[in-house]
């Protein structure tokens, strides 16, 4: 009998000794949330999303749209990776993605947590369209003048006057692409590049927070080599502004910074009197960005490492002297050439539009003895010294005598 039950025994013991992984699982492991999810990568119409999982060989099932959307009525994709690019976003607008595990065809986890992303705002439209909304240069509501990412807004060191207007200068410049030093003055830009000031008044001068009056915004596009005007004219909402080139006046009032009222027959230009200052030499240029009269404040660095200008030593570049600045920085007669400069030389130098009609000439960097300062200085003073249509100097962008800026001008003069 004992013979018989050894072999039993031995069999029993060598089956309940086998392999326990060959035994079949009766119920599915548990198919773990993705965790760490993030978009790594946002555009204008696209999104790049990677996420974390402690699953082995399972797939993903991302659902999003836009915020607030009800799950099961967004854009369903899969992934066999951790990782997706969605495409085909609509740009400046909020997302929520979901993301779940699919472990087997009857496993999977519990939706992530969503996350959210904005995609980037449209580019710059650098094209002449019926409204100003239209080019993409500001981000949000129109009138708070908020720049699009794409642009860079800059100050000048010494500002053309305009009847005692505020100006935003901004330029855009062509995905890619940098202005190309030329010296002390107008960097080089690359065809596409898009210039805008907007001119306008606050309401009062003491509390900007109390709003503005915006009035034109004048556009400058660099088109195969050759720069393009335009000005937007703004609706009496504060809107949007519209192409408008024929020229009109504005009635304008507000308080200035004594507290006193202020009325001001604000002119906006027509095509004809931009044309004026802004061709010399036949060609069509922009008068303003000289990279002399933006070396302040790191302006130039800025630029640099920003990717907006070409490399240069901001150190050669010798800034114009501001007009106003009484601190004992600059002398009486550096400070009124500068602001002749701005305000007269675009026509008052060769190749400008007083070319042939008057002997002065005022661009900053001409010796003294080639001006005609001295011999026209009596005639300087007559025009500056009231506003008479038609005689004034100047005679284009101002509607009053700019008092501080006579005064300057007359010391020096008299200092001769």
């Amino acid at each position: 009998m004992k013979k018989r039950l050894l072999p039993l025994i031995l069999f029993a013991f060598i089956f309940s000794c086998g392999n326990d992984d060959d035994v079949p699982q009766t119920e599915d492991a548990v198919c773990n949330t993705p965790t760490s999810i993030q978009a790594t990568t946002v555009g204008i119409d696209n999104a790049d999303i990677s996420w974390s999982d402690a699953n082995i060989n399972a797939t993903y099932s991302i659902e999003y749209g836009v915020t607030g959307f009800t799950l099961g009525s967004g854009t369903t994709v899969t992934s066999s990776q951790t990782n997706i690019s969605l495409t085909g976003l609509t740009d400046n607008t909020t997302y929520q993605v979901y993301i779940k595990a699919i472990c087997s065809a009857s496993n999977e986890s519990a939706n992530a947590n969503a996350i959210s992303f904005t995609t980037a705002p449209p580019r710059v439209v650098a094209e002449f369209l019926p409204n100003l909304s239209d080019l993409n240069l500001f981000s949000g509501d129109l009138s708070d003048l908020t720049p699009s990412q794409y642009v860079f807004e800059y100050d000048l060191i010494t500002p053309l006057f305009s009847d005692y207007s505020s100006k935003q200068r901004l330029v855009a410049l062509p995905d890619g692409t940098k202005m190309t030093p030329n010296g002390e003055n107008m960097p080089d830009f690359p065809d596409n590049t898009l210039i805008a000031k907007t001119f306008y008044y606050n309401v009062d001068d003491r509390d900007t927070s109390l709003g503005k009056t915006i009035i034109e915004t004048r556009i400058l596009l660099k088109k195969n080599g050759v720069w393009e005007m335009g000005d937007y004219v703004w609706n009496n909402a504060q809107t949007d502004a519209v192409l408008d080139n024929t020229g009109s006046n504005v009635a304008i009032s507000y308080i200035d910074s004594d507290g006193d009222t202020q009325n001001v027959g604000y002119k906006i230009p027509s095509s004809a009197d931009c044309i004026a200052c802004h061709e010399i030499s036949s060609t069509k240029t922009p008068l303003g960005p000289k990279l002399r009269n933006l070396n302040a404040n790191n302006q130039i660095q800025d630029l640099i490492a920003n990717n907006y200008l070409e490399t240069i030593d901001a150190s050669s570049i010798t800034p114009l002297p501001k007009w106003d600045d009484d601190s004992g920085t600059y002398t009486i007669a550096e400070r009124s050439r500068a602001y002749m400069d701005v305000n007269c030389a675009t026509c008052h130098r060769d190749g400008g539009s007083c070319e042939s009609e008057s002997t002065l000439r005022l661009p900053y960097e001409l010796d003294f003895a080639l001006t005609q300062i001295f011999e026209r200085r009596l005639d300087i003073d007559t025009r500056m010294q009231s506003y008479v249509p038609n005689y004034s100097m100047p005679q284009i962008g101002t509607t009053m005598v700019h008092s501080e800026g006579y005064n300057l001008v007359r010391s020096y003069l008299n200092s001769l």
